[in-house]
């Protein structure tokens, strides 16, 4: 995958997948028998306690240069909530239910009152998602971070029995798929969006342009990553998920791929995809291909859900009874593990 812009940005998604495929050999080096997963799914599975059927499901994730954003427009109290729902969005793929949380925060000179806003984020998501804080580390480092620089890293930890998990393995052709509607970046494609319009761009945080309608493209960018977990249990609890795929970095391609069986194509109709309007701010102050904006963001599709023909209806039907946004925008074919997007001139 090439991605210029992102790459004139400072992000090389080519380079990160070089390192990504040396490091999958050195961590898979050390798996022992009740390890249950592979390098590179949404999340790692161990077999605990061994031979039981019950699993520990574990994920590390941080929210990126969107912090950037929420340090330039004083919001700390929010990128906490991105960094649980992401962290929940992640093992959920998996079927995991979450268990408890820890954090890492790393800074250089942060008053008191703004970690307390950054960890109130983090206790506000814990509390909605059903998990606990446990603990974390905090650690001042002013020769690492710049003045007013800070990161934040998670690492979640959930549970899942065995016959229940969920892969992508049951994914055959016929089935639909189903995309929960996000409501802006999530927690990727940041250093992109910030080059666009901030840093090289000619808007401020609290400017309102007319695309935006109403919102400022803090607010815009700044949109909390949502939890995926209550709509997901909710078509769960009536029918079968034969596969999920939380839209981060690298788009719907990027993604989906990551659960597709190498014998499908999965076919996506993205003009079906409500995509919020501060992506085609980016794309049009950036002058950016639409096929990159697609590698790049998740473009409106913020979690995929791969259903059986014969269950489409009824999970549409639980997810619109809810008040989720929800579009049914794809099928699976027989193919070669192939994520195919047409409609992409929108």
């Amino acid at each position: 995958m090439t991605a210029e812009k992102y790459k004139s940005a400072g992000v090389d998604l080519d380079a990160a997948d070089i390192a990504t495929k040396k490091i999958a050999a050195l961590a898979k080096a050390t798996f022992t028998a009740d390890v249950a997963s592979e390098i590179g799914a949404f999340g790692g599975i161990y077999r605990f306690p061994s031979g039981t059927g019950s699993l520990l499901v574990a994920s590390a994730d941080g929210v990126g240069t969107k912090l950037k954003v929420a340090s330039t427009a004083g919001v700390l109290n929010t990128v906490g909530q991105d960094l649980i729902n992401h962290c929940v969005n992640d093992i959920l793929t998996l079927g995991a239910k979450p268990l408890f949380f820890l954090d890492y925060i790393g800074y250089s000179d942060l008053e008191p009152e703004e970690i307390a806003r950054i960890v109130e984020g983090l206790s506000i998501a814990s509390s909605a998602n059903g998990l606990a804080l446990i603990g974390g580390e905090t650690e001042q480092m002013p020769g690492i971070y710049s003045s007013g620089e800070f990161d934040l890293v998670g690492f979640i930890v959930g549970t899942a029995k065995e016959d229940d998990l969920i892969t992508g393995a049951a994914i055959s052709p016929g089935d639909k798929l189903i995309a929960l509607v996000s409501n802006g970046l999530q927690t990727n494609g940041y250093s992109l969006a910030r080059n666009v319009l901030l840093d090289e761009g000619r808007f401020d945080v609290g400017d309102r342009p007319e695309i935006l309608a109403g919102k400022s493209v803090g607010e815009a960018l700044l949109a909390i990553h949502p939890s995926y977990l209550k709509p997901v249990e909710a078509v769960r609890g009536e029918i079968g998920i034969a596969g999920m795929a939380h839209i981060t970095g690298g788009g719907l391609p990027g993604n989906f791929s990551r659960i597709l069986p190498k014998t499908c194509n999965a076919i996506f109709d993205v003009s079906k995809i409500p995509s919020p309007p501060i992506f085609e701010l980016i794309r049009t102050e950036g002058e950016i291909e639409i096929a990159e904006m697609f590698d790049v963001f998740n473009m409106g599709a913020g979690y995929v859900i791969a259903v059986k023909p014969e269950d489409a209806d009824r999970a549409m039907d639980i997810l619109r009874k809810r008040g989720d946004s929800a579009v049914l925008c794809g099928e699976i074919a027989e193919g070669e593990g192939e994520v195919i997007l047409k409609g992409i001139d929108r």
